[in-house]
């Protein structure tokens, strides 16, 4: 699918917002202040459009400040020579492509309000990414590429902009929608929830292969658990894997 259809089916969403429960308030004060964009994001974030909300603007220079930071992070280069590490582009694109999966998942169920703060959580990602050295990288390059397409159909004027400013070929809105890598979306580790006797008393962090046996092991060897046991020899250890460790005294 072209991003201009998905432009289309958010246009068509923009409308009935405009209309929520019998609201006469124009935008045209909030456009001329802030811009369309910054409306048009504003109205799909701050409620879920089906059900309607009481209207109330005042939040929306957080959705300016937003599109600040992005501008400021697509275009302004980091101010040092440092070069990011495997960890650090690894860790960027799988949140990129974590991102991308829910962004089209929430397109094809109307789901704007979470569109528009899963591209503010991934914003925030590639920004600690730019500052450890993954500016400029084949990894930033994607994540720039992706991400503006994602914003697209959200803020049609600054991200065919920030498209052109990018050295990409006229124009975002005739691209094609990413396609999310799964491979990239896989986590390396799990948190565990640690119970005694069906309490919480730790989260412990394993590689998301963990065995049985390591992570009952490692639930074990953990301070705030030992303390717990007070020196009792657990009768069992039950482990759901991905989930927890439950120990029985």
């Amino acid at each position: 699918m072209a991003l201009r259809d998905h432009g289309m089916l958010l246009g068509e969403a923009y409308d009935d917002i405009s209309k929520w429960r019998g609201n006469g308030i124009s935008p045209v004060d909030l456009v001329a202040e802030y811009g369309a964009d910054t409306v048009r994001a504003y109205l799909m974030f701050f409620a879920r459009w089906e059900l309607g909300a009481p209207w109330n603007s005042s939040g929306i220079e957080g959705s300016a400040r937003w599109l600040r930071k992005v501008w400021y992070n697509f275009l302004e280069p980091v101010d040092n020579a440092q070069t990011a590490d495997k960890e650090t582009l690894k860790v960027l694109r799988r949140k990129v492509h974590q991102t991308l999966a829910s962004v089209t998942r929430d397109f094809e169920t109307f789901n704007f309000n979470t569109i528009v703060s899963g591209l503010m959580e991934l914003l925030n990602e590639m920004t600690t990414a730019k500052a450890n050295g993954a500016y400029g990288s084949d990894a930033w390059k994607e994540a720039e590429s992706i991400y503006l397409r994602m914003m697209a159909p959200v803020t049609p004027h600054i991200a065919e902009e920030l498209w052109e400013k990018s050295g990409h070929d006229y124009s975002v809105h005739t691209q094609q929608w990413p396609e999310v890598d799964e491979a990239a979306t896989r986590e390396d580790e799990i948190t565990l929830i640690v119970q005694v006797n069906g309490k919480l008393r730790d989260r412990i962090v394993l590689p998301v292969d963990v065995k049985d046996e390591d992570a009952k092991a490692a639930a074990l060897a953990s301070e705030n658990v030992i303390a717990y046991l007070e020196g009792k020899t657990p009768r069992k250890v039950i482990y759901v894997p991905g989930r927890l460790v439950n120990i029985v005294v």
